[in-house]
């Protein structure tokens, strides 16, 4: 479910970038490109159209950020210690001295007898 959010978020991004960037901020963008005697929407629908998708996709965004915030994959079962716990956990106390070394050190042999 994750990855299908994570996917319809990149769309409305995408889709959002190009809605902001028809748009223009003096009021001409995708509305200038219609000529008076061609106008199918009218200038000013054009203008409310792209507000709109805006501000939909906007609500979009974030609703979708939301859903996915609840939906991220999460390791079930015990929590695993990190690395360095564990080290810290296995590590030998260095006081303790295992009963295997001797305790004096060797003597030699004296060759010249």
């Amino acid at each position: 479910m994750f990855v299908v959010i994570s996917v319809l978020i990149m769309i409305v991004c995408f889709l959002l970038i190009l809605i902001v960037l028809v748009q223009n901020s003096k009021g001409g963008g995708l509305a200038a490109n219609f000529s008076s005697s061609n106008q199918v929407m009218g200038v000013r629908k054009t203008t409310d159209f792209l507000e709109k998708a805006t501000w939909t996709l906007a609500g979009s965004l974030l609703f979708l950020s939301v859903l996915a915030s609840a939906f991220i994959p999460r390791e079930s079962g015990e929590t695993k210690d990190s690395i360095i716990q564990e080290q810290i956990n296995n590590a030998t106390d260095p006081t303790m001295v295992p009963g295997n070394f001797p305790m004096k050190a060797p003597e030699k042999e004296s060759s010249q007898e």
